[in-house]
């Protein structure tokens, strides 16, 4: 009885899945309204692709120590929730845990406080760390989701991929400590400037992280929002590379090539009927024939660059993770401890 009382009080998470992403457009339109304070900062010229534009020319022991501090505690804080939630709740629920209102909080308060450090010191983590390595985290975080439910919606047309339920057990008992340095480093890489590309990307980190606050809940799992959040990546990578290059450039490998995987991966675990995911899969050739009508069909093979990356790295993590529990079994008497459920 004292349980079930307990649920009736407890907050709902789906209603609090649906006002944290109400809030995420709020806080979005926060960082465009601030952000135009930023404007007269002094910054050095485009150098390439390569080049991080938003970083000071000459940054100081206190810009550096005001991000990396900022994102270490951050980070710190989300694996110690963790771990609190793995070693403590253990079970999943329609409600929020009290664990779930304190990561809310947390999250809450380490963006209030980056936004107060760009306006006051400026620089990310990006004055000392590659670009590459932000882009790196996303794509990640998106290859272990690949890995860890090709049990339950296959990586081929629904067909799973040929990988050790060990190796999956493994990826889904510890993907939060990964899917949340991913989210929080991104987050911490970038000064909260209102570009449209900063914008788009803070929106689409203020999701992760509303995901990541809600751990052993059922929203958490929802796997209409989980498609929902890797889908987003497509619009963004497509977006960015539209006001990047202009619509002659490469906004169709972004756009092509992570619907790509919808079609041939996430939508088999959305319970959509046979015929409604062949209509999916011939809007997706139809689209393609069109747009590449236009530019010209010697450019199509853009569009496979994205998901041969991915099912490559499911296919090399794989391995890894397997040759990593292999090693921990050969010289520690058996494989990683029991964390007590995934999250």
């Amino acid at each position: 009885m004292l349980s079930v009382l307990n649920d009736i009080r407890r907050p709902s998470a789906g209603r609090t899945l649906l006002l944290g992403v109400v809030a995420s457009a709020v806080l979005t339109g926060l960082v465009w309204l601030l952000g135009h304070r930023l404007h007269g900062i002094r910054l050095l010229p485009d150098q390439g692709a390569s080049w991080y534009y938003w970083k000071l020319p000459e940054p100081t022991a206190w810009t550096r120590a005001s991000a990396w501090l900022g994102y270490a505690a951050h980070q710190l804080a989300a694996w110690g929730l963790i771990y609190y939630a793995q070693t403590r709740v253990r079970r999943y629920t329609g409600g929020l845990h009290r664990v779930n209102v304190v990561a809310l909080a947390v999250n809450f308060g380490f963006i209030v406080l980056h936004t107060l450090q760009t306006h006051l010191f400026y620089d990310g983590l990006a004055q000392d760390v590659s670009i590459f390595s932000s882009q790196g985290s996303v794509v990640l975080l998106l290859v272990v989701v690949l890995l860890m439910e090709n049990g339950r919606r296959g990586l081929f047309a629904g067909r799973p991929a040929p990988i050790s339920t060990e190796v999956v057990g493994f990826a889904r008992k510890y993907h939060g400590y990964l899917f949340s340095w991913a989210a929080i480093f991104t987050f911490w890489y970038h000064p909260m400037e209102n570009t449209s590309g900063h914008l788009i990307g803070f929106f689409y980190m203020f999701l992760l992280l509303l995901q990541g606050s809600l751990f052993m809940t059922r929203a958490h799992t929802n796997r209409w929002w989980t498609a929902t959040l890797e889908l987003l990546v497509a619009v963004h990578g497509t977006l960015v590379a539209v006001m990047n290059s202009g619509p002659g450039g490469m906004w169709p490998m972004f756009l092509f090539g992570f619907l790509g995987i919808f079609v041939i991966t996430q939508m088999h675990g959305l319970g959509l009927s046979r015929a409604t995911r062949w209509v999916l899969a011939a809007v997706y050739a139809g689209a393609v024939l069109v747009v590449y009508g236009a530019r010209g069909s010697g450019r199509i093979d853009e569009i496979v660059r994205i998901p041969a990356i991915e099912y490559l790295l499911v296919a090399v993590l794989a391995v890894l993770f397997w040759l990593g529990l292999r090693t921990a079994r050969l010289f520690g008497g058996g494989g990683p401890g029991n964390a007590g459920g995934d999250t």
